[in-house]
């Protein structure tokens, strides 16, 4: 299941990548296949069908940005969140071995490139929510139930 949910900069990080393609690297490819098809013929043209394809890609992408666009929920901070794990927290975990974890729980458009970042539908993400700190998580794996205790939690990336 993939939750329709996102954060402020998430839901502008999707909205750039949608002006991107579409105001940029659309008009630049384009032209490339126009260029490309004026050199005759184009069953062994190597840049056209190489920048056709490309467009493909990009119009795919497009259109999936425009649709996640208008499915999303930008989910605001509330001060009534505070001291709880909500959607958007910072949260730092720690098991019985020391292992230390620190992230963020996000919409699942968001965690990608982000070693910082967890889906809100994870097993740990939502082992955690509506916790506290100090409180403890028992979270899921493939390996079996893992503890986990919180630490420490904030709607902001800085220590407190």
């Amino acid at each position: 299941m993939r939750t329709n949910l996102i954060t402020r900069e998430g839901y502008d990080a999707l909205q750039h990548e949608l002006n991107y393609l579409w105001r940029e690297q659309r008009p630049d490819v384009t032209a490339k296949v126009a260029w490309a098809a004026s050199l005759g013929d184009r069953s062994e043209n190597a840049d056209y069908k190489e920048n056709k394809r490309l467009l493909r890609q990009i119009d795919s992408r497009i259109r999936f940005l425009r649709k996640r666009i208008e499915a999303v929920k930008i989910v605001e901070y509330s001060p009534q969140q505070d001291g709880r794990v909500f959607f958007g927290a910072w949260v730092d975990v720690e098991n019985e071995q020391d292992e230390q974890l620190s992230f963020r729980i996000v919409g699942p458009d968001e965690i990608y490139g982000r070693n910082d970042y967890i889906s809100i539908d994870s097993p740990m993400a939502r082992a955690l929510l509506k916790k506290s700190v100090d409180d403890e998580a028992i979270v899921p794996t493939p390996t079996g139930n893992k503890l986990w205790f919180i630490t420490s939690i904030r709607y902001n990336n800085t220590a407190s």
